[in-house]
C-alpha cells in the first residue's frame, strides 16, 4: 500500500475529547472518527487491525470445535419475555417499535436467540455437545458512554455459547474455551491475567474475566504471586484477620462535631486514622431498608452486599428516606439505636473503640464497640478486596493490578432452558433441560486494549500479530529519483515474500513521514536516503527500540523475516 492512497486522516493536536490513552490515539492515529455517543467509524488502518484479531479468534474457536453462524441484531420482544429478562434487563436496552408496533430489542446479547434456534432444531442427546459462535456488532444503550471503544453503545463481539447434556459436560466446554482463550491471548502478544469473576446479569454459578493488564485499567484485580489465584475486586473473597490483641473498651461518649459529614473531617477533628472510624450507608435492597457498615477507609462492594441480601434490585437511599428512618442525614448516621436491619463487615467485629455517627445531625459516638454497643443482623464480606489482604487459598499478602476486562467465559447451567424450555431426550428417552455456557471477547475492545498497554509518547506500538502493516519504508526525498527506485525495488520484494508493507511516497520532510509512522505504530521503519545509493544500505528501527540500524540493502529482506518469526 502505497501512503499517497491510504485514507488516514491523522491529528497532530491532542483530540479534547479523549480521556484515555487508547481513544486519543486511535483518534490522532487516523483509526477512528466518532460518529455519535460511543459510536463509531472504523477506518482502514482500524479495520485491518480488527480483521487480524477476528482471524486468531476465528482459528482458535474452530481449533476448540466451534460452528461460526451469524444471528440477527433485531430480537423480538417475545424471546426475552420467555426468558423472563424484557422487564429486569435494564435501560441500556435498546427497545424500538416496528410499523406493526411490536416491540423489538437491538441485541446487547444473544441467550434468547441462540437458545430459542437451538430448542427448534436438537432433539436428542445424540446431537450434543454443541458449540456455536459469531462474530457480530453488539449494542447497549450505556448510561454514559466514555473512554472511546472501552465503553460504546454498538461494538465488536465474539459471542460463543455451549449446549451439553449435562454438567459434567459443561465442564468439558467449559475448559474448552479456557484454554482456547489462553491461547488467543498469547498469540495476540498481550499480557493479560485470568481472573475469578461475579456473573452478573447473564447469570451463572461460575465465570471468568481475561484481563489485558494496564495502568489505565477501568478494573481493578488483585493477585497472588505464590498460588494461581486472581480475582476481579468485584468476586475476591476478603480474609478476616483478627490483629489483635484487642484494647479495652472504653465508655461510649457523644461529641458534638459541627459540619462533620466525611471520614476525612473525622480523621482531622479527632486525630484518629481512617482505620478507627467506621461509616454508615443506606440501601434500598428490593424495597427494604438496610444499613450497611465498614471501617472508613474501605470501600464497600454493592456486588457482595447484593449477593448477601439476595436481592434483585438494589440502590443506595435517598437523604429523605434516610431522615425520615434515622432522624439524620448522610454523614452522622451509626449502628447505634438504630431500628433497622445492619449488615456489618467481617472486619467491624475486631474494632474496639471506634467512631461512628449518633444519628443526630453535628454529632458523633466515640468509644462504640460492637456486642456491646449495637448487634448487627450478621457479619459478613462486602468489601472490595485491596492489596496487602490475605490470598484465600495460601495467606500470602496480595498484589495488585489494573485491568481492562476482554473476554468472560459464564457457565450459565439451565438458566435459559429451563425459563424457554429448552430440552433434549436422554439416552434413556426422558426430557432433560439443556446445559449452557457462554463466552464472550470484546473484539474492538481488544483493540483499544493493545494501544493501552502498547504505546508510548509518540504513539502506538502494535504487537506484530494484529499491527495494520508490519513494515514501513520512507524514501527521505521522493524527489530523489534514486532513492525512490531503491525504495518501489524494495516495496515489492518484501510484498512478493508475503509482507505487509505501507510505502510512504508522500512528498513531505523526513521528520513528518517518521512522527506519522511512529503515530501509527508499525512495528518495522526502513529509512532510504543517500547513503542506501553509496554504501548500499538502509537504515531500520524497530518500533519498541531507540537504537537505529544500519543493513545492507539485500540483507533486509531476511532480517525482517527473522524479526517477525521472533514477535
Amino acid at each position: 500500500m502505497k501512503f499517497s492512497e491510504l485514507f488516514c486522516p491523522t491529528l497532530r493536536e491532542m483530540p479534547s475529547e479523549a480521556e484515555t490513552v487508547s481513544h486519543q490515539l486511535l483518534l490522532r492515529a487516523g483509526y477512528i472518527r466518532k460518529a455519535g455517543a460511543g459510536i463509531y467509524s472504523y477506518l482502514p488502518l482500524a479495520q485491518r487491525v480488527l480483521k487480524k484479531i477476528e482471524a486468531i479468534v476465528r482459528e482458535e474457536m474452530d481449533r476448540a470445535g466451534g460452528q461460526e453462524l451469524l444471528m440477527p441484531i433485531i430480537q423480538p420482544r417475545e424471546l426475552w419475555e420467555q426468558s423472563g429478562r424484557w422487564d429486569v434487563y435494564g435501560d441500556e436496552m435498546f427497545r424500538l417499535l416496528d410499523r406493526h408496533q411490536r416491540y423489538f430489542a437491538l441485541g446487547p446479547t444473544h441467550e434468547e436467540i441462540i437458545t430459542s434456534l437451538v430448542n427448534g432444531d436438537v432433539h436428542s442427546y445424540r446431537d450434543l455437545p454443541l458449540l456455536l459462535y459469531q462474530i457480530q456488532n453488539k449494542y447497549r444503550d450505556e448510561i454514559r458512554p466514555r473512554f472511546g471503544l472501552m465503553r460504546g453503545r454498538e461494538f465488536i463481539m465474539k459471542d460463543l455459547y455451549s449446549f451439553d447434556m449435562d454438567e459434567a459436560g459443561l465442564d468439558v466446554s467449559y475448559l474448552k474455551m479456557y484454554t482456547a482463550y489462553n491461547r488467543i491471548f498469547q498469540r495476540l502478544k498481550l499480557q493479560y491475567r485470568v481472573v475469578e469473576a461475579d456473573s452478573g446479569a447473564i447469570g451463572g454459578n461460575e465465570s471468568h474475566e481475561f484481563m489485558v493488564l494496564a495502568d489505565t485499567g477501568e478494573d481493578a484485580i488483585v493477585f497472588c504471586e505464590r498460588e494461581d489465584f486472581a480475582s476481579n475486586v468485584e468476586k475476591a473473597a476478603c480474609v478476616y484477620r483478627d490483629e489483635g490483641p484487642h484494647e479495652d473498651m472504653r465508655e461510649m461518649q457523644k461529641i458534638h462535631t459541627p459540619g462533620m459529614r466525611t471520614i476525612k473531617d473525622l480523621v482531622d477533628f479527632t486525630g484518629e486514622p481512617e482505620q478507627r472510624h467506621v461509616k454508615t450507608l443506606m440501601y434500598f435492597a428490593d424495597g427494604q431498608l438496610v444499613a450497611v457498615i465498614l471501617r472508613g477507609d474501605r470501600e464497600l462492594n454493592e456486588i457482595k452486599l447484593k449477593n448477601v441480601l439476595g436481592c434483585n434490585q438494589l440502590f443506595m437511599a435517598d437523604d429523605d428516606s434516610v431522615r425520615s428512618a434515622c432522624g439524620a442525614g448522610f454523614g452522622s448516621l451509626g449502628p447505634v439505636g438504630m431500628d433497622i436491619k445492619i449488615y456489618a463487615d467481617q472486619e467491624i467485629a475486631g474494632l474496639r473503640n471506634f467512631t461512628c455517627g449518633a444519628n443526630e445531625d453535628d454529632y458523633h459516638y466515640i468509644n462504640v464497640n460492637p456486642g456491646r454497643d449495637f448487634l448487627p443482623e450478621d457479619y459478613v464480606d462486602i468489601r472490595n478486596a485491596v492489596e496487602g489482604d490475605l490470598c484465600p487459598v495460601c495467606g500470602h499478602p496480595l498484589k495488585a493490578a489494573r485491568g481492562i476486562e476482554v473476554g468472560h467465559i459464564f457457565k450459565l447451567g439451565t438458566k435459559y432452558s429451563q425459563a424457554m424450555n429448552a430440552t433434549v431426550l436422554d439416552k434413556n428417552g426422558q426430557s432433560v433441560h439443556i446445559v449452557m455456557g457462554c463466552y464472550g471477547i470484546g473484539i474492538s475492545r481488544t483493540m483499544a486494549a493493545a494501544v493501552e498497554q502498547n504505546h508510548d509518547e509518540n504513539g502506538i506500538i502494535w504487537p506484530i500479530p494484529i499491527t495494520p502493516f508490519q513494515v514501513i519504508i520512507i524514501p527521505i526525498n521522493v524527489k530523489k529519483q534514486e532513492q525512490m527506485e531503491a525504495a518501489l525495488s524494495l516495496y515489492n520484494e518484501l510484498q512478493e515474500l508475503g509482507l505487509e508493507v505501507l510505502l510512504d511516497d508522500r512528498d513531505e520532510r523526513a521528520g513528518v513521514k517518521f512522527k506519522d509512522a511512529d503515530l501509527i505504530g508499525i512495528p518495522l521503519r526502513i529509512v532510504i536516503g543517500p547513503k542506501a545509493l553509496q554504501e548500499n544500505q538502509v537504515e531500520m528501527k524497530k518500533r519498541w527500540e531507540n537504537e537505529i540500524y544500519n543493513i545492507a540493502i539485500d540483507q533486509v529482506a531476511g532480517t525482517i523475516m527473522n524479526i517477525l518469526k521472533e514477535g
